[in-house]
């Protein structure tokens, strides 16, 4: 059954408002019931999700639509670049499989985020601009997907592909909402049947190995999935199983074990030592974008993480723009068990592996701290507009790491 509300744009504070209505809601219930009702009542979903509601609400859209058309810098500038590139092209031709495989023989998940990419990008296009042409391109690639693919499969990787491209598909679809040309009911139909079994059996198996044997970023997908496959279906329950992973998950994506050290440097800023540092630093901006991602679509539903545990998120997102902008951080030698008998892992120091790789991840994030919370975001702001105008798949090579997040951030957050 749909709770979808019509199109109506909810201002910031009436979003907040709900927030706290929510969780009134959820306290007098479990005055009633008891209690032990009151963690499960307090937390849930909104009654009605807001659409599109997830990496953009109406506002953010209104704003990019109004700013292009006035010529106004960085939107122009960030619109420039999604123009530019090919995959925002209404001739798009989508290559649709009935199975995905990444990881082991026979990977062919390329065709799939390429085209993931080519649907969000013209479904922006649309979206900011009004061309029929580029919805057409969206919607048909969307359609192409939905009635063709029936597998995502291949070794442990299978469960990154059906994360990443899970959370994105989703972020394409809730952009199309409405448009005549797209089969909205089908697309919902694959997200559940497709995609979700394998986040949900990720989150709770994790592939049968040690709890924490998975960087933070296998977590962080799958949860994105799951809260996108949620808005996307209007189902309370898969939201509320992504925000109370993130709260208090066992796996590494969950706030407490993806930023396990907090820090404060010579100048007074607070830090958070990412769980993937000393790994490499690809990985790490990554989890910056995965992790973004959650918080933005919690944020338009009414729900604030990325103020969660004091902000510690924040705070990792500063340690991170901090070491990979040059400067030196400190560092917890991090420990954990591997494989499936959580066999001893140490490293001692950061890695300084990928140093400095530039991701479209940042512009979401300083443009929430610094713009809508009015907070000191020193590093978050320098790595910002170190790398702005952001763009997006295609923009950042051609392997599956230039497409793990979106991207466009400089078009769709800059106020």
């Amino acid at each position: 059954m749909s709770r979808t509300s019509p199109h109506t744009h909810h201002q910031r504070g009436e979003v907040s408002r709900r927030g706290l209505l929510k969780t009134a809601g959820g306290l007098t219930a479990a005055l009633a019931l008891g209690a032990g009702a009151a963690a499960s009542t307090a937390g849930a979903a909104p009654a009605t999700f807001t659409h599109p509601g997830m990496l953009h609400n109406w506002g953010d859209i209104n704003r990019a639509k109004v700013r292009v058309a006035a010529g106004d810098d960085p939107w122009l500038s960030g619109w420039n670049r999604l123009t530019a590139n090919s995959h925002s092209q209404s001739t798009w031709t989508p290559r649709p499989q009935a199975t995905v495989i990444r990881g082991g023989t026979g990977e062919n998940y390329g065709l799939l985020y390429n085209d993931i990419a080519a649907a969000y990008q013209n479904a922006l296009r649309w979206q900011v601009a009004g061309t029929e042409a580029n919805a057409r391109c969206a919607a048909d690639i969307l359609n192409a997907w939905s009635s063709t693919l029936t597998t995502v499969t291949g070794n442990a990787d299978r469960f990154l592909a059906a994360g990443i491209y899970g959370w994105q598909f989703a972020n394409a679809a809730e952009l199309m909402r409405g448009y005549s040309g797209f089969d909205l009911a089908r697309f919902q139909r694959m997200m559940v049947e497709v995609f979700y079994p394998l986040n949900n059996q990720f989150l709770t198996g994790h592939n049968d190995a040690c709890i924490t044997n998975y960087w933070a970023n296998w977590d962080l997908c799958n949860m994105a999935s799951v809260m996108a496959i949620g808005i996307l279906t209007d189902d309370g329950a898969k939201y509320d199983q992504a925000v109370t992973y993130f709260k208090s998950g066992a796996g590494n994506g969950s706030i407490a074990h993806a930023v396990p050290y907090l820090h404060t440097d010579s100048d007074g800023y607070a830090l958070g030592q990412w769980q993937e540092s000393g790994r490499d630093q690809g990985h790490t901006v990554m989890g910056m974008g995965q992790m973004g991602a959650i918080c933005e679509m919690a944020w338009n539903q009414g729900d604030d993480l990325y103020s969660y545990d004091g902000r510690r998120f924040m705070k990792a997102a500063q340690y991170v723009a901090k070491y990979n902008l040059g400067s030196t951080v400190p560092f917890t030698t991090y420990t954990w068990g591997s494989g499936q008998n959580c066999a001893q892992q140490t490293q001692t120091v950061i890695s300084s592996a990928s140093r400095g790789q530039v991701r479209p991840v940042w512009a979401m994030l300083h443009y929430h701290y610094n713009r809508r919370l009015y907070l000191d975001d020193k590093y978050i702001s320098q790595m910002c507009f170190s790398v702005a105008p952001e763009g997006g798949g295609g923009d950042y090579g051609s392997t599956s790491g230039g497409y793990d997040q979106l991207g466009f951030g400089t078009l769709m957050y800059a106020k």
